[in-house]
């Protein structure tokens, strides 16, 4: 399975509005998780069986949740089972998609 999410604190007070601490430290905590990621300025993506990714989305929302009163959690997961390599296997079907309509 796929999973991308967003995690972030609320209630810090910080007068900037910026997280970037926070989210510093819930990419830490899915790098070293081991599993395929890919991470973007909106999203982290993890793949990997149901119980080991949503733990690793457990721990880094606990983590953020020390830098405010409140934790914002966005979650979107596509579920395929029997399917692996889907961070970039989506990827290059979609590219030679593409390639085919330009070409």
């Amino acid at each position: 399975m796929l999973v991308a999410f967003s995690v972030a604190p609320s209630g810090t007070g910080d007068a900037s509005g910026s997280v970037h601490d926070a989210v510093a430290e819930a990419v830490a905590i899915v790098r070293a998780s081991g599993l395929p990621h890919r991470t973007d300025s909106m999203f982290t993506t993890i793949e990997g069986e149901w119980d080991e990714v949503f733990a690793v989305i457990k721990a880094a929302t606990d983590a953020v949740g020390h830098y405010g009163s409140r934790v914002s959690l966005v979650v979107k997961a596509d579920i395929r089972p029997g399917h692996t390599g889907e961070l970039t296997g989506k990827l290059e079907r979609l590219e030679d998609a593409i390639g085919r309509q330009q070409g």
